[in-house]
Order: structure tokens, then C-alpha cells, then sequence
């Protein structure tokens, strides 16, 4: 029975998330078509001649109608087609993928900094409730979520980079340099999680409290169990749980920060790459790099709802409940 409960709903999150990249790609292409101007004035530059302009439209498919050029987008991309550079004629797909691993270190090195302070600073605030340290990290943790990434990034590019002189300032690395590589990845690192730092803790010390008033809780502690098992196996565990939705949530947006902060340290990524195929209205890039982050902000919400429903039960009873048409 259960597992015919997982499979159900399982599909019925598979067929939601397709919904979402279908809309998606979607989206993509009605801002491609719809955005003014002359795209072959932009790219080629107003030296270029009449007939190259033409030539290079048709080449585009810019010149077939919408529907027509809508239907081959769609087909291209369930083939894995993602287009072709329309400056250097290399395949969209193999660019994304060329730049995707930095994004994808940049991405899980600062949600992996946000858990591994936010949590214990969470801990620590709810163990300490009402107290000095409670509203300092109170004070903190809201500086942390007000302040944008971007800035931070730009602070800690003057501070360390130019003024103290003891991290390098621009770009990924040398390939094969794994020293030089760690190095470039601190300050945009701190950037990028610093608001989620203060999230986490936020969310962790709300869930710690509400669970440490649970009945269970005050069960263990009437039998003697002592305070540091209870807070650390027992309601650290409960407690996690919403903080595990929200890394799926933070993931995607962690995606969608790392444009700013890779644009602000030089670093090579799907926001570079994005921001760089913007600036000359180069669409093929920008709609598969888009595409390639819908996709996997889809994707790792998925799992993260899955293995939120696993870990949950009062989840697997919702979903029970929401089978049987909340019969009791």
C-alpha cells in the first residue's frame, strides 16, 4: 500500500514538473520572439551589409513563421538540441556544459556554508533562548538576509582582494590548479550563502522551539534522558526537516545568485555565460542556458519534496488523506 502511495505520488510530481519546464520553455521562446529591435543589427553590428544581414536571419530560422519556429524550438530541445552559437557556431549544449561544473561547485560550496553555520547557529540561539547572544545572532542573522549577495560580493572583493591583498581577485582558476582554484572560490563562496546563513538559523531556531515544546520532548526529558541527547538526536532531527524544503527552494535561487556573483568576481558559469549572451541579444545561449537552470531547479526541487515526503511521516499521512478525499 505504501508503496503504491510513493508511485502515485511520484507521478503526479513528475507530470508537475514537466508541466513546468514545458511552460517554461515556453516563456523562453515568446521573450525571444517578442523582444524589439533587429537582432541581426545587434549581433552583426550596423557595418554589416543588407545581404549578409538577410543571409544571417535565414540562417537564424528568423525568417519562418512563429508557430514554425516554435515547433522546431520544441523538437530541438527533447532531442537535447539546444541551439547553435550564432557567434561562433559552436553547439549551445556543449557551451553549458563547458562552464556548468563551476556553477555547480559555486552553487553546493555556499548552500554547504549555509548549513554547516546556520544550523548550529541555530541550535545555539534556541538553546539560548531570550538571552545576549540570542538577539545578537537575532541581529545578525536579519543583517545576513537584508543585505543582497551582489554587494556582498563587491565588499569583500575591496576588503580581501584589493586592500588586504590575500585572495586573489578575478576569475575560476587555472584548470588543473586545484589550490589556485579553492582559492578564487572563498569570496564568491561567502557571498553567495551569507543571506542564506542567516535563513537557516532563523528557520532552525523557530523549528527547535516548536518541537522542544512537543509532548514527546517533555516525555523524554520525565525520563531522564539528558538534555544534550534530546536537543541533538531527538528534536535536532524534527527540527530539520522544514530546513530541508527550504534547500531545495535555496538551491534553485542559489542558481539564479550565482548570475550576479559570477558577473562580479569574473568567474566562469551559467550566470556569465547568460549575462555575456545577453549583453548582444545572442537568444539560441540565453534560452538553453535558462533552460538548463529551469531544468535543474525542477529537478532538484523533486528531490527534495521526495526525500522530504521520506523523512516526514505526517507528509506520507497528507498525502493518504488527500487520496481518500479526507475520508476518516
Amino acid at each position: 500500500m505504501m508503496r503504491g502511495e510513493t508511485a502515485r505520488y511520484l507521478a503526479s510530481r513528475l507530470v508537475t514538473s514537466l508541466l513546468i519546464v514545458l511552460g517554461a520553455m515556453l516563456l523562453l521562446f515568446a521573450l525571444s520572439a517578442l523582444v524589439p529591435g533587429d537582432p541581426a543589427a545587434t549581433l552583426l553590428g550596423p557595418q554589416a551589409s543588407p545581404e549578409f544581414a538577410r543571409q544571417f536571419i535565414r540562417e537564424m530560422g528568423l525568417d519562418r513563421p512563429l508557430h514554425e519556429r516554435l515547433w522546431i524550438f520544441l523538437a530541438n530541445v527533447l532531442t537535447g538540441n539546444l541551439g547553435v552559437d550564432v557567434l561562433s557556431g559552436r553547439p549551445v549544449a556543449g557551451m553549458v556544459l563547458s562552464v556548468i561544473p563551476y556553477t555547480f561547485i559555486l552553487t553546493f560550496a555556499a548552500i554547504g556554508l549555509a548549513v554547516l553555520l546556520g544550523v548550529p547557529l541555530g541550535v545555539f540561539a534556541a538553546t539560548h533562548r531570550g538571552s545576549i547572544a540570542d538577539h545578537v545572532l537575532a541581529f545578525i542573522s536579519v543583517a545576513f538576509i537584508a543585505v543582497p549577495s551582489f554587494v556582498v560580493a563587491i565588499l569583500l572583493l575591496l576588503v580581501f582582494s584589493i586592500w588586504l591583498d590575500w585572495l586573489p581577485v578575478l576569475g575560476g582558476g587555472e584548470p588543473g590548479d586545484w589550490a589556485d582554484q579553492a582559492k578564487r572560490l572563498i569570496l564568491p563562496t561567502v557571498a553567495l550563502s551569507l543571506g542564506w546563513i542567516g535563513f537557516i538559523a532563523r528557520l532552525v531556531r523557530s523549528s527547535m522551539l516548536e518541537v522542544m515544546a512537543e509532548p514527546h520532548i517533555r516525555t523524554l526529558r520525565a525520563y531522564g534522558i539528558s538534555e544534550r541527547l534530546v536537543t541533538y538526536k531527538y528534536a535536532l532531527k524534527n527540527a530539520c526537516i522544514p530546513t530541508i524544503a527550504l534547500l531545495g527552494l535555496g538551491i534553485g535561487r542559489l542558481l539564479g545568485g550565482a548570475v550576479l556573483v559570477e558577473i562580479v568576481f569574473a568567474r566562469p558559469g551559467l550566470g556569465r555565460l547568460i549575462y555575456d549572451a545577453l549583453s548582444v541579444r545572442n537568444f539560441p545561449v540565453v534560452q538553453g542556458a535558462v533552460l538548463v537552470v529551469v531544468v535543474l531547479f525542477v529537478v532538484v526541487n523533486l528531490l527534495v519534496d521526495l526525500s522530504y515526503s521520506a523523512i516526514d511521516p505526517r507528509m506520507r499521512q497528507a498525502q493518504r488523506y488527500a487520496r481518500d478525499g479526507g475520508a476518516g
